[in-house]
């Protein structure tokens, strides 16, 4: 039977580009338009799992998405990372004096406001996501509008590239995760990293003391990010990834963390990508 993957977007996306490389061709996407449509695929069933941008190297944590993941009591059983690459691509015959207007994802952007700085006649304007906007171009025929987008997506909706990579800092990567709505089963000597959230007191070196029992249990810190608990207002949620070499080290740490920590919950446990 076929994988049924959720994605954020559609076919020629950066989501859709991880899907592939970390699952293969013979899958079933489920194009999602936001990541709470994907959410609400894996909960309802019609996806087996979901791929999520979290990170990226430029514009920093995607922060609504630690919520969703730990809300909606989702698993964290992979991640994978991509080198983003931005293309700004129109219908045929068209020079970028001819462009008026650039349609992409709010990241997308972002992440290429240096270039253009030195076209102002061209107005930038937000849309769901990258792909989305090539297809609209080739289906309506939109002239005088770009899409920023990966290369996949002009072959696939047959649009021209004539400025490519245009991103402001060429390293740009992506960290997206694999997410289901039950744990995976994976050998415990092939997990090497783990997402875990909680909550400290507000005692005076409470989250230091933490960071020590991760350092003394030999975890090293990845990740670090800190949310505010809605319904206590000026309390924070900490969402921390962790690597180690041995699981052993992780299940100490565990035991120690629920001791020492509020609402103390594994999101998930996984195989490092970058081992």
């Amino acid at each position: 039977m076929r994988l049924k993957i959720a994605i954020q977007g559609i076919k020629g996306s950066n989501h859709y580009q991880v899907a592939r490389e970390y699952f293969g061709d013979t899958i079933d996407l489920v194009e999602c338009m936001s990541f709470d449509d994907l959410v609400d695929r894996l909960l309802d069933g019609s996806a087996d799992k979901g791929v999520m941008a979290i990170e990226n190297s430029i514009a920093g944590s995607i922060i609504p998405n630690y919520a969703l993941v730990y809300h909606n009591k989702l698993h964290v059983i992979g991640e994978h990372y991509l080198n983003i690459h931005h293309n700004l691509m129109v219908l045929e015959g068209q020079g970028i004096a001819d462009i008026e207007e650039v349609r992409s994802h709010p990241m997308a952007l972002l992440q290429c406001k240096e270039f253009f700085r030195e076209y102002s006649h061209i107005k930038l304007v937000e849309d769901s996501d990258t792909a989305e906007t090539a297809k609209q171009i080739q289906e309506k025929q939109l002239m005088g509008v770009g899409a920023i987008a990966p290369k996949v997506a002009s072959e696939l909706y047959g649009l021209q590239i004539i400025a490519p990579e245009i991103q402001t800092i060429k390293n740009n990567s992506t960290r997206f995760i694999i997410i289901k709505t039950k744990n995976k089963e994976m050998p415990k000597e092939e997990i090497n990293k783990a997402s875990v959230r909680f909550v400290t007191d507000h005692k005076r070196g409470s989250l230091a003391a933490i960071l020590n029992v991760m350092s003394d249990c030999l975890l090293n810190l990845t990740k670090i990010q800190s949310l505010p608990v809605i319904e206590t207002p000026w309390k924070y949620a900490f969402f921390v990834d962790v690597t180690f070499e041995k699981y052993h080290n992780f299940v100490k740490a565990k035991s120690l963390l629920d001791i020492m920590s509020e609402d103390f919950t594994v999101l998930g446990e996984y195989r490092n990508a970058r081992s």
